[in-house]
Formats: C-alpha cells, structure tokens, sequence
C-alpha cells in the first residue's frame, strides 16, 4: 500500500511540469504577470483551504510571532513563479524546469554559509556536472542553433534562488511547528492580498468575455493543477514516503513532463546534445537529492 503514495510526488511533479501551458496561453491572451500571479494563488485558496479542513482545522491557527517567517515564505513564493514564467515565456519549457529544479545546489551553498554544512567531494560533483547539463542544455556548445535568449536563462536560475530560499525559510517555520499546509495557506492569502493593487481586473474581464465557461474552467485549472494540488500531493506523500525520495521523484518528474509538453505542444525538439544535457542534469539532482545532508534541509519538497 505504502508504494502507491510513491504516486503522489510522481504526479505532482508532472502537473509543476505542466505550468508553462497555462502561462502561455494566458500570457498570449494578454494577461500580464503580475495579473497572472494574482488569478494563480488567490482562486488556489480554496482547494488548499479544503485540504486543511479535510487534514486538520487546528492547522489554521498560527501564532502571530510566525508573520515574519509567513512574509519570507510568501515573497520567495512570488520571486519564484514571476521568474519561473518569464523563463517558461522566453526558453525551451524543458530548460526552465531544469534550471528550477537546481535548486539544491543553492541550498547546499546557504547551507554552508548559514550552517558551515560540508560540501563532500560527490555533493561538488553532482553540482559540476548539473551546471554543465544546465549549459548543454542551452545549447551554448552549438553554433548551428539559434541563440536561447539570456533573460530567460537568468529568470529560470532566478526562480532556482528564490525556490531555495523558500525552502530554508519555510523548513525554520516548520521548526516553529507550522504545518505546510498552514504556512502556504497564509502565505498565498498574503500574496493575494499586495496583487490586487498590481492586478489589471481589464484583462481578466477581457480573458473571460472570450468564452465565459471555457476560460473560467481554464482558470480554477490553472491554478488547481499547477498549483494548488502539486503542493497537496507532496505534503501529503511525506506522510507516507521518505522525503529524499519524494524529492528525486517530483524532480525527475517535472522536467521530464515540460520536455514532453513542450515537444507535443511547441515543437520544441531537443538536439541530441541538448537531450543530454538534460539527461546529466536531472541525474545530477537526483544523485545530489540522496545525500542525508540534503534529506535533512530539503524536509519539504
């Protein structure tokens, strides 16, 4: 039974994977990013309140002392998601999700800047070699290939960071025994709250006047999907699952899914070179994902 929660995370990684769809086509449709975070989290409130309910009601109590750490953990959430879709925008959708997906080498750095955590000779590997995946990937080494743009480049090492940082910063509030749950919960209500003076409510008039059914079932998609649910299904696999191994299957499983959505949808098709890149990155991180140090700081996936 336990071995049908190794699901979980595989799915969760597969709709993260999933985001660039709803990025495009909402960007395409004229909603901006700051408008696009807003409709994101704010309709994402529901299901992760029906989460709780259904978890534990205690769990949407907190401590008022916690607000700093609720302000870091949202701020990290909106850093991320602006990078990630400027990065899913402007590059291959299976580049973004690698470079996101980097994101422990950020952790091991503040580790030892923070915590003075050794970096042993296999952690300095697996970095090495996913930077150098991360590069392939780009196609840096191919001069017969059009330029993948540096912003985007940037913006996907940009939403690696604040992943990070998020990660330390919400592991410290699980520390104060605040639940996942809990802490995205108010994190998102926060985060909906400072959007709405940057939110044009024109464009999303506009997008749903399109076909008021269709575009409104594509939004609670949206969010539900790429979102709301990801988070659900690995929290709740922690239940059941080690954490190191949840977080090798959701980062084997989102780049795998941005690479299969964006060829089938995009056409974006990999040179061979490229492929491998992608291939040395995501075992790279996945190697990096078994060390017990990274088990340990990476307790939530």
């Amino acid at each position: 039974m336990k071995k049908l929660y190794l699901i979980l995370p595989i799915l969760a990684g597969l709709m993260f994977g999933s985001s660039g769809i709803f990025v495009r086509t909402l960007t395409q449709n004229g909603i901006d990013s700051t408008t696009l975070l807003f409709l994101r989290f704010s309709i994402a409130i529901i299901p992760i309140l029906i989460a709780i309910l259904l978890t534990d009601k205690e769990l949407l109590k907190i401590d008022l002392k916690d607000l700093p750490l609720f302000l870091a953990c949202a701020t990290c959430i909106v850093g991320l998601n602006l990078c990630y879709n400027e990065s899913m925008n402007s590059i291959p959708l299976s580049l973004a999700a690698t470079l996101l997906s980097i994101a422990p080498i950020f952790v091991l750095i503040f580790a030892y800047v923070l915590f003075r955590e050794k970096i042993t000779k296999r952690k300095l590997i697996c970095m090495v070699l996913a930077i150098i995946g991360c590069m392939l990937m780009t196609g840096v080494f191919e001069s017969d290939i059009v330029n993948i743009p540096l912003f985007g480049i940037l913006s996907g090492i940009g939403a690696a960071l604040f992943w990070a940082i998020y990660l330390m910063a919400s592991k410290k509030s699980i520390e104060s025994r605040n639940h996942t749950f809990t802490i995205l919960f108010y994190s998102i209500i926060l985060i909906s709250i400072a959007l709405i003076p940057l939110t044009d409510f024109g464009q999303i008039s506009n997008f749903v006047n399109i076909n008021p059914t269709l575009t409104i079932l594509f939004l609670i998609i949206h969010s539900t999907f790429s979102f709301a649910l990801p988070y659900i299904f690995s929290t709740v696999s922690l239940n059941y699952i080690d954490s190191g191994v949840s977080s090798i299957l959701l980062s084997g499983a989102e780049p795998l899914a941005a690479l299969i959505f964006g060829f089938a949808l995009y056409s974006e098709i990999p040179t061979p070179l490229m492929f491998c890149g992608f291939v040395l990155a995501i075992i790279a991180m996945m190697m990096l994902s078994t060390e017990s140090s990274i088990k340990n700081i990476l307790h939530i996936p």
